[in-house]
């Protein structure tokens, strides 16, 4: 069988070290002799004991070594960090959770070029590790394919008040607002947040194998289908079916469509543009508005609406909904299966158009995420327009300017908040956070204090299951001395949403004279990766990338 990258592994041309390298290949109990004939294939398991959606990938990983075995290759498993938003809420580990992703990305690559492995088989679920891997795997351009871990289930379904849906604004008894948030299985938050949406998205790109990404956690297809991506990962090596055959800016621009229809997390506006940067390739934010005007929400899938993943997943999963987008994705780009989308698509269909409508009549008839430009954001914000409720997506008010997430949920406990004030978060971005940490305490505190005309924006980000008038990533960031540092308390803020406006009631002049003696809020850096981490990072705007 072809061993095109491990094949130096075995060269005996540099004896006595060739030697050397093969007594400590024995020492893991291999047969070296099998081993030079067969190819050698990485499987990344991001498993880890501390959340669900990934407590359950130690067994997929066994399936996907099964699948390895059989097809002829040798399995060598080695593990990745996997860290959960969730668990990072409220305190500095928030900071962490998106430096995580280039760390993860590294890592994935640094090994595999050292392994010298023959392919890659990545297997993760939640946040940052998905779009880590495939950063990795755009810029190994190895024969490489993902194993989504699936999403889990919400206790809300296995409680008598269950009724239809998954939301908590759908609900007014706390215990079932509760059991609409709480893990009942292993597996990704069932909700769209940034997990489910690159599970999503990884399919939708063609790194993973069709129909894979929305089969539950616990469901017993998810191991068939982890022993079908082993098999299938030797088959690539064995065709040089390689990531960059797969991953280009077809494939990228698919998987932005899909983001639209299904109201993807406003994540993705970090990590498609990350995942381009690996490929050598730039995807611009002003892309996301060039398909939002044509592309439709198809899903009302939790925070957008009363569906979960399972019910996605009931539908016809990612596919399903790439069938009803036919006519607009590009149909030639391939998948890990070999085949072009145009092919694989010919057989798929919606098995339930309340989930998944068609196009004629969608949930909302926008794609979810717009990027907003103005005098505030020159070089971008982002707002997911399908959790907006309609009173809201043309809104005006005073700001109120706080320079800490901690400082604005002050204010929110003393009650300080005003309705129709548009409440502003700054230093929260990737350098001046740093690492540009979630302001979900924010949007939970505002919901549950029942504020209904407030907005917030901010140069930090949103989790994926954030909804209401929440305008995050403004760019360029505070720290970086963006418009949004020159904010003032009562100055006059315009969020346009269908006109795609950012802007405060100030001339470029009155900016420029605040900022002139203008110096930045620092925090105190721990030494060590965040220092550096500082140092490097880009824009938003660009994916937030060390550069």
């Amino acid at each position: 069988m072809s061993k095109p990258r491990s094949r130096p592994i075995f060269d005996e041309a540099d004896f006595p070290v060739s030697v050397a390298r093969l007594t400590i290949l024995s020492g893991t109990g291999v047969d070296v002799g099998e081993l030079k004939e067969k190819p050698i294939i990485g499987v990344a398991n991001s498993h880890t004991e501390m959340n669900p959606g990934h407590m359950h990938l130690r067994t997929l990983a066994e399936r996907v070594k099964e699948g390895i075995h059989a097809a002829g290759g040798i399995p060598f498993e080695f593990n990745l960090p996997a860290p959960c938003d969730g668990l990072t809420e409220g305190h500095e580990g928030m900071r962490y959770v998106l430096p995580h992703r280039e760390l993860i990305a590294d890592l994935v690559e640094t090994h595999a070029r050292c392994m010298l492995f023959d392919g890659l088989v990545l297997i993760s679920s939640c946040d940052k590790i998905n779009p880590g891997m495939i950063m990795a795997a755009a810029r190994l351009d190895i024969p490489a394919i993902f194993l989504p871990g699936g999403p889990n289930s919400f206790h809300i379904r296995f409680t008598p008040g269950m009724k239809g849906s998954i939301f908590h604004q759908d609900y007014t008894d706390l215990l079932d607002k509760m059991a609409c948030a709480t893990c009942a299985t292993s597996g990704a938050c069932e909700l769209m947040g940034t997990a489910n949406t690159f599970q999503c998205l990884v399919e939708a790109l063609g790194l993973a194998l069709p129909g894979s990404a929305n089969v539950p956690a616990f469901h017993a297809e998810k191991l068939r289908l982890a022993r079908r991506t082993g098999m299938r990962i030797v088959e690539m090596v064995q065709e040089d079916l390689t990531a960059r055959k797969i991953l280009n800016m077809r494939s990228i621009e698919n998987a932005l469509m899909v983001d639209l229809a299904i109201g993807g997390s406003t994540n993705s506006a970090l990590h498609l543009p990350a995942i381009a940067h690996s490929l050598g390739q730039e995807l611009p934010l002003s892309r996301f508005n060039q398909f939002n005007r044509k592309i439709p929400t198809l899903c009302a899938i939790n925070p957008n609406g009363p569906h979960g993943i399972l019910d996605l997943y009931r539908a016809g999963g990612v596919m399903a909904v790439m069938k009803v987008l036919e006519n607009n994705l590009h149909l030639d780009a391939i998948n890990v299966s070999g085949k072009t989308l145009r092919e694989t698509l010919s057989e798929e269909q919606v098995r339930d158009a309340e989930v998944i409508r068609p196009r004629e009549n969608p949930y909302y008839p926008e794609g979810g995420t717009v990027i907003l430009y103005g005098n505030l954001a020159p070089e971008g914000a982002v707002v997911k327009q399908s959790a907006v409720s309609p009173d809201m997506l043309v809104f005006s008010g005073p700001a109120r300017v706080f320079d800490a997430e901690s400082h604005c949920l002050a204010a929110l406990r003393e009650g300080k908040l005003r309705e129709e004030e548009v409440v502003v978060i700054r230093y929260e971005g990737p350098k001046g956070g740093p690492g540009m940490p979630e302001t979900l305490a924010v949007t939970m505190g505002l919901d549950l204090h029942g504020f209904k005309r407030v907005a917030l924006i901010t140069d930090g980000r949103f989790s994926g299951a954030t909804s209401g008038p929440c305008v995050g990533h403004v760019s360029p960031e505070a720290y970086v001395g963006g418009p949004i540092a020159a904010l003032r308390d009562g100055d006059k803020v315009s969020i346009d949403i269908p006109a795609r406006k950012l802007e405060v009631r100030l001339s470029e002049e009155e900016i420029s004279g605040r900022l002139r003696d203008w110096e930045p809020q620092r925090r105190e850096i721990p030494p060590g990766y965040m220092s550096r981490y500082v140092r490097m990072v880009s824009s938003a705007a660009r994916g937030a990338v060390l550069e």
